[in-house]
């Protein structure tokens, strides 16, 4: 039975596997992922592996955690300063962190995130989409005007996540048609437009 990593060292192998897991992903797929691939890049037996996951999904498991670890440690340090900002200057800020996330460590994460959108189960997602919904709360309370949309949260929803998977997109085309700065200037434009519209129409 696979055991918990509790000493420094225990610790720093299961990481090591975890990040080994990544470049596996980017080099062979998530079919082409074994165990044994992930266990020598990592620089460690497959019986090694074996005391931390019990198989190759308890790494993806494992490397998912980590992957929304990540966006947790970038998006919370910045909500106090964007919910300060007029919207399309949040989402700017934000898809720009997010890009640079991503494609951090030769893009392992954007690569990761990829082939998450197909395998992983629709739950995984959970922690991201509470995660930024929440910032749209905060986002609310000090922008107390938007509380008079009454579809606010179905309209956070679906811009939520079609940005994210717009970003995913774009960043895994090899030759995109238009500049990242574009494509952020466009999905701002269009937040702002529907907000904006949408004060209109409730006075």
């Amino acid at each position: 039975m696979p055991r918990t990593p509790r000493q420094p060292r225990a610790k720093a192998t299961a990481n090591a596997i975890v990040e080994a897991g990544f470049l596996s992903l980017s080099e062979h797929g998530v079919q082409g992922t074994t165990t044994r691939h992930i266990a020598d890049l990592a620089g460690v037996s497959v019986g090694s592996l074996y005391e931390y996951f019990a198989n190759k999904e308890e790494v993806l498991e494992a490397m998912h955690h980590h992957m929304v670890a990540e966006v947790v440690a970038m998006v919370e340090p910045m909500t106090p300063t964007l919910v300060k900002m007029e919207i399309r200057d949040l989402i700017k800020e934000l898809l720009f962190g997010f890009r640079d996330l991503l494609e951090k460590n030769d893009g392992r994460y954007l690569r990761y995130m990829s082939y998450a959108a197909y395998f992983a189960p629709r739950n995984h997602m959970e922690p991201i989409q509470r995660l930024l919904m929440n910032l749209l709360l905060q986002y609310v309370i000090h922008h107390p005007q938007l509380a008079r949309l009454g579809n606010l949260p179905a309209m956070g929803y679906i811009m939520i996540n079609g940005g994210v998977f717009t970003v995913l997109r774009y960043l895994s085309e090899p030759n995109p048609t238009i500049g990242f700065e574009e494509l952020v200037k466009g999905l701002g434009d269009m937040v702002a437009h529907f907000v904006e519209g949408e004060l209109r129409k409730e006075g």
